[in-house]
């Protein structure tokens, strides 16, 4: 059944703020559900302080990031925590898993690249997509690596209405419990089914084209035993920047069958997901004479890109004749199924034993058209000009539309006489995985003292296939970009020959095929010991290996008599062999005094590592990757009362070794060259969280991160005109990572608690396109807006308004260009990628 016919969930969202920190508690996978509120109950977030249903206050108990007999709450957590319930989730309502990240202090997020595919900085670790946190879904990993090489673990998770909260645990012990998760770990909490029949469904609407429908229901079965839940989401839209065909279609339906009985607990879920989501990338952004950086002209920088029906659908020739068909249409196209078994029983004398078993089967197929470059149409057409004695009776080259053949105007064509080198790549990767985590529990005392002690075993499987093929088209600079050819012509303006083919510039400048199998085996143990009432010390060790096997096709270059098939690379029918081990341990330390019931004091240090995967070996079977180490501690306050939350963790965080692959794309010859380089990293912040209920009708609520990222140990020769060149970046800031953002979230209650209104204004600080600190992103702001108005205990109304001053703020420059050293350097007119233009959506809830 294609999920595409199911009808299902609404946009779940993020809230803001009211995040607060939590304990070494992570009550084995027990789910936690809070009462049920009236619509207007929800709407008034101040009358429910130090309710069951306020997740800010700390007697909330926490579900992620430990193991243990006893449960935790908030107030006996010894690392830094932020929850966010279902109902700031509606009135963020984020458009993406990366979206509903972004109120937590410590993460910096990049979402503009639509609902899959993101990008999450944690806590000064420099690695793109989700490289330092990992993804839960109900406590266990929803990919076993997150950043399995073109393969981000958001794009294999959708939020719908069937998730009643999140959990953040920002470094602490994630990395003891979890593996890939250095920087933290994010946990998506199902609903579940109660005693009685209830349900919801939302209907969402918005103007650029959307339609979705969320839905869940839960009941019990029979004597009440049993329990069934169903939810998921369907939905289309065109996307905000519209690609002239559907960005956006599919949905997931998860169904959950579950029984409690004397001492325990069983569940079976299901989930299925079938979607397609747009991949959105750099458009021609330009700085100018005012100092301010929009489009260029004849583009729109809010809604436009490069992508559209001219590219939608190629026909590509391959160096083995058998073609390759390019289909843009199916963007992030995620074909998952996953499985999920619970079981959780414990046993006289405080002992527990809990075991999870998941198995995924997903299949990803990820097309994009990347600008690879941006320069001029002349400089282009000056770049090739030895090719005009090739072509009998040639005198110059123009570029011409490959649709219609009238020349395009290499001075002035659509306002900007500019050209784009784009790459259609398309991207298979099937991935199939089977995970199992279990542990065992046992409380005892020890004198005056208690200890909770866990001992687990981690065991995962994953199997990666890996294709690729990519080829290069020549495109003018307008939303929705047409295809040009670059011709050779006579004296008189008729065309000799084309050097480019339908506007295909150079067949196969991308080829891999690769497969891979990855083992990996953990055991881990923790301790909370308490050692007096107010005061614990939480211990913790994991050993891990992984053991990656596989093979990578050998290439070859194969000319096929044109320009544009003269350097198709292709397999070469020859195979090289990998087979390698990686392991490591790693510990944590951390202690938590509660000296009032209101106020805490914690601390926490932890050595922990991140082991290479298959997505080391993709394109290289003779790779050398290394263990990835780093020291990360923390100190944190928390203030907690009916009026004010008070939250502020000093972290520091030390990151060894980390590799960067610096891809070059050469224009010239349609090649990409690889840098490769290492370096540490050191950073210092603090991270804030506030929220401040003065009266019923008003609460204001904000989150901040102020740190100092930079790199350290940075260096590397590189040759240039035949003489080698020390590059220094020591000192410089990590890429992409601002040293100052914050996030206030002011929101009044009007008409008896029955309308909320809510805006967030968020602000990034100025970063950096690459290492070398040349390419620089200004400083940005956003305005969101959000409403609900609750019409009786069952229909609600929603509203939002998404950057509501149509900033342009810039989340990331070409990577294409450079990472190490950008090649856009002091260039006036660049590719980057600003945020989504302003957008408005509408919904209605019915709850049953």
């Amino acid at each position: 059944m294609q999920a595409r016919s199911i009808t299902l969930a609404i946009r779940l969202a993020l809230t803001a703020g009211a995040c607060a920190f939590g304990t070494s508690a992570f009550a084995a996978e027990t789910a936690v559900t809070a009462d049920a509120t009236t619509a207007a109950d929800a709407a008034d977030p101040a009358a429910r302080r130090g309710t069951a249903d306020d997740p800010s206050v700390l007697a909330g108990v926490v579900v992620t990031a430990r193991a243990g007999v006893d449960t935790r709450t908030k107030q006996e957590t010894s690392y830094s925590i932020t929850t966010i319930d279902e109902d700031r989730l509606r009135l963020q309502a984020p458009t993406s898993v990366t979206e509903s990240l972004k109120s937590v202090p410590g993460f910096w997020v990049e979402a503009s690249g639509g609902e899959a595919s993101g990008n999450v900085r944690a806590r000064g670790i420099p690695v793109d997509g989700f490289g330092s946190i990992t993804l839960l879904d109900d406590g266990m990993p929803v990919q076993h690596d997150p950043a399995l090489g073109y393969l981000n673990g958001d794009q294999a998770f959708r939020l719908d209405e069937s998730v009643e909260r999140i959990e953040v645990v920002r470094g602490g012990p994630s990395s003891i419990f979890y593996s890939n998760a250095p920087a933290g770990a994010v946990n998506y909490i199902p609903r579940v089914a109660g005693d009685a029949p209830e349900g919801l469904f939302k209907y969402t609407v918005g103007d650029y084209g959307l339609n979705r429908a969320d839905f869940w229901y839960g009941t019990p079965l029979g004597d009440g035993a049993w329990k069934l839940s169903v939810g998921g989401y369907w939905r289309e839209s065109d996307g905000v920047r519209d690609p002239g065909f559907k960005a956006d279609d599919g949905g997931q339906v998860d169904m959950r069958v579950s029984r409690a009985f004397d001492n325990g607990s069983f569940s079976f879920d299901v989930k299925r997901l079938d979607d397609t989501v747009a991949l959105y990338l750099g458009i021609p952004m330009r700085t100018y004479p005012d100092g301010k950086i929009r489009a260029v002209p004849g583009f729109d920088g809010n809604y436009g890109t490069l992508a559209g029906p001219e590219t939608e659908r190629v026909n590509m020739i391959t160096g083995d004749g058998r073609g390759y068909f390019f289909d843009n249409g199916e963007g992030t196209h995620v074909d998952r199924t996953q499985a999920t078994a619970k079981f959780e029983y414990a046993f006289d004398g405080d002992w527990k034993f809990t075991n999870t078993f998941r198995h995924n089967d997903t299949e990803t197929q990820r097309n994009g058209m990347f600008p690879n470059t941006l320069l001029s149409a002349q400089a282009f057409i000056n770049q090739n000009a030895s090719q005009l004695p090739n072509y009998a009776g040639a005198t110059a080259l123009q570029l011409r539309y490959a649709n219609g053949g009238a020349v395009y105007d290499a001075a002035n064509g659509n306002g900007n006489g500019l050209l784009v080198v784009g790459g259609l790549r398309g991207v298979t990767v099937p991935v199939t995985e089977l995970m199992n985590d279990a542990h065992v529990s046992h409380k005892f005392d020890l004198g005056a003292q208690t200890h909770d002690v866990t001992f687990g075993w981690y065991y995962a499987k994953v199997d990666q296939d890996f294709d690729r093929y990519s080829s290069s088209v020549l495109l003018d600079v307008r939303d929705n970009a047409r295809l040009l050819d670059l011709v050779a012509v006579d004296a008189a303006g008729n065309v000799v020959a084309s050097l480019s083919d339908k506007g295909v510039w150079r067949y196969g400048y991308e080829w891999e095929n690769a497969s891979g199998t990855s083992t990996t085996h953990a055991a881990y143990v923790s301790d909370e010991w308490q050692i007096t009432d107010a005061f614990r010390l939480d211990l913790g060790a994991r050993w891990e290996k992984v053991n990656a096997q596989g093979w990578v096709e050998k290439r070859k270059q194969v000319n096929l008599g044109s320009l544009a098939t003269s350097q198709i690379w292709t397999g070469a029918g020859q195979y090289a062999f990998y087979d390698n081990d990686f392991d490591k341990i790693g510990w944590t330390v951390g202690g938590n005094w509660q000296f009032t019931p209101e106020t805490g004091v914690f601390a926490r240090y932890t050595s922990t590592f991140r082991l290479p995967n298959l997505g080391s070996y993709i394109t290289n079977a003779a790779a050398k990757p290394i263990v990835q180490t780093m020291d990360l501690a923390e100190a944190g306050y928390k203030y907690s009362t009916r009026e004010v939350d008070l939250f502020a963790t000093a972290f520091y965080t030390k990151y060894d070794n980390v590799g960067f692959s610096n891809y070059v794309f050469d224009p010239n010859n349609g090649s990409s060259t690889v840098q490769q380089g290492y370096a540490d990293t050191k950073t210092i912040g603090l991270e804030l969280e506030a929220a401040y209920y003065p009266t019923e009708w008003f609460d204001v609520s904000a989150t901040a991160t102020l740190q100092d990222p930079q790199y350290k140990g940075l260096r590397y020769t590189e040759i240039v005109n035949g003489a080698p060149v020390l590059r220094d970046f020591v000192g410089n800031q990590l890429i992409r990572v601002p040293k100052t953002s914050f996030r206030i979230v002011p929101g009044v209650n009007l008409l008896d608690n029955t309308l909320r209104l809510q805006a967030s204004y968020e602000h990034e600080g100025e970063r950096y396109v690459d290492t070398a600190n040349s390419v620089r992103l200004p400083k940005y702001r956003t305005v969101n807006l959000s409403a609900r108005y609750a019409l009786d205990d069952s229909w609600t109304l929603f509203a939002y308004a998404d950057n509501v001053n149509n900033s342009l703020g810039l989340t990331e420059g070409n990577p294409r260009a450079g990472e190490l050293s950008s090649g856009d350097a002091g260039a006036n007119t660049f590719l980057a990628r600003p945020l989504l233009g302003r957008s408005y959506r509408f919904a209605v809830m019915y709850r049953f």
